[in-house]
């Protein structure tokens, strides 16, 4: 069953959820962070200048973002409403409009950097370490986008949006090194793979923009289900804390919740 939690959202991306259980997303479009706490309120936080996009919660429930408007990676305290930005450059050139992002086993930050690569391979991927030292660590992909752990956060998946296609390979937190990688799993759609999210059943749960649909994806690589949505572009997923997958979905503008009696694996925080 699939109900639908917030509307009227101006290109939701994201979703989080925080410790306390409240709701992070963003509005690319609207240039907000947007908060939906658990008590129904709505809270924007704007980013001036910006196009926020996929995010992660910390341990300290602040709220880091990538901002393709900007070219940065920002990160929100929602106590004091500051903005500060994290990173904005690689190697002394700015980030290629980074799209979206993820905390792995040891609190390294990775985040993807598709830039204009939907015809010519030049998309890239980073790490970067609690110290701050940024490393290109995937390169020469066709608009790298979402990124996911699995459980045990040795294996990292990406979507490479214009091949309509995911990638794995082994994730070594300490070398900051992607090694085995290969082709996984084929998505399709009309544009390919989004954002996605391992729950505890295993499986991969991959938005599939332009499909209309939330793709399951078993450990295999096979598509074994598909979440229909009403409504094309879902952006990016999430599991709640208090269970169901959270959806993203453009075309309408909203901000759903599936009931598939699975949690989240595969999330790690700062």
């Amino acid at each position: 069953m699939i109900k639908t939690i917030l509307e009227n959202l101006d290109f939701p991306e994201g979703p989080a959820v925080d410790s306390k259980g409240n709701i992070w997303l963003v509005e690319l479009r609207g240039g907000n962070v947007v908060r939906l706490g658990t008590d129904g309120a709505v809270r924007r936080f704007p980013v001036a200048g910006g196009k926020p996009n996929g995010l992660a919660v910390d341990a300290d429930d602040k709220i880091w973002f990538c901002d393709a408007g900007n070219d940065c990676i920002s990160i929100l305290d929602p106590d004091s409403c500051k903005i500060e930005v994290f990173c904005d450059s690689l190697n002394g050139a700015p980030l290629a409009h980074p799209n979206d992002l993820a905390f792995d086993r040891e609190g390294n930050l990775l985040f993807t950097c598709p830039g204009d690569s939907r015809q010519k391979a030049t998309g890239y991927v980073c790490a970067a370490t609690k110290g701050g030292v940024v490393k290109k660590v995937i390169a020469e992909k066709f608009f790298p986008n979402g990124l996911a752990f699995a459980a045990d956060g040795n294996m990292l998946v990406l979507a490479e949006t214009y091949k309509k296609r995911l990638w794995k390979g082994i994730w070594d937190p300490y070398a900051l090194t992607w090694t085995r990688s290969e082709p996984w799993a084929d998505i399709g759609g009309k544009i390919g793979p989004d954002g996605m999210a391992f729950g505890d059943d295993g499986n991969l749960y991959v938005a599939v923009f332009g499909g209309g649909a939330i793709k399951v994806i078993s450990p295999n690589g096979l598509a074994i289900a598909d979440i229909p949505l009403d409504g094309d572009n879902p952006s990016n997923c999430a599991f709640n804390n208090a269970g169901g997958l959270l959806i993203t979905e453009t075309e309408n503008g909203r901000l759903l919740s599936a009931d598939i009696g699975v949690k989240q694996a595969g999330m790690f925080r700062r």
